[in-house]
């Protein structure tokens, strides 16, 4: 039996046995997660989600906390006063071993989520989750969604040069809500939220770090 996961924007056809490299998770090395986004079952019968396969669940051990290979990032600039500059980056990644894929029942498991670090609070997680077909189940998930998203409010990050709603949307989606975290960035916090958001240079070029500290 295989199961299609999805998890850090990435997709993976997996088997139990099998050890991944994904985005960084939340975890720490033996403990026990489990990936809700399944895109799809596979084995003596195939289940095709729309787009989620309801019930469905990858749990895997974390083995370990890695970093991926250096990668260098180098832009010229061709003007009258030209302007260089060279950054190297190591994306955080985590080493997992596939141990069981559940076709059914994931939500009764009590596991711990494979949600990344510095993601936005399980609460905004399941309120941008695909509703469930069963109304009587969405009437009961939407109460403690509501109460708990008023908990988490988070700043307008609009206010930034250059974010409009569907950035926002992006930084929202990867765990940055406050001015005050994009504040406290560094250089390899800018160069990884630029490659795995593909903002292209945008953060520096716009300034955010700086505007950030002012409405901090």
């Amino acid at each position: 039996m295989f199961a299609v996961l999805k998890t850090g924007g990435k997709q993976y056809k997996v088997q139990s046995g099998d050890i991944l490299r994904v985005e960084r998770l939340a975890a720490d090395a033996g403990e026990t997660v489990q990936f809700n986004e399944i895109l799809m079952l596979g084995g003596d019968s195939t289940v095709v989600g729309a787009p989620l396969v309801d019930g469905a669940a990858v749990q895997a051990e974390v083995v370990d906390q890695i970093k991926g290979d250096k990668v260098i990032h180098f832009v010229k600039r061709r003007r009258k006063h030209s302007s260089k500059r060279t950054k190297g980056h190591r994306q955080k990644l985590t080493l997992v071993k596939i141990t069981d894929i559940l076709a059914s029942g994931a939500d009764k498991s009590g596991v711990k989520a494979a949600v990344g670090t510095g993601s936005v609070p399980a609460s905004v997680v399941a309120a941008m989750a695909p509703a469930s077909n069963n109304p009587a189940r969405n009437a009961k998930a939407a109460a403690p969604v509501v109460e708990a998203s008023a908990d988490a409010a988070a700043d307008d990050l609009k206010k930034l040069s250059g974010v409009g709603p569907a950035l926002e949307k992006k930084l929202l989606a990867a765990g940055v809500t406050s001015f005050a975290q994009i504040a406290a960035w560094t250089e390899a916090d800018i160069a990884e939220f630029d490659e795995k958001l593909s903002f292209k240079g945008r953060i520096e070029r716009e300034g955010w770090v700086d505007q950030a500290k002012e409405l901090a």
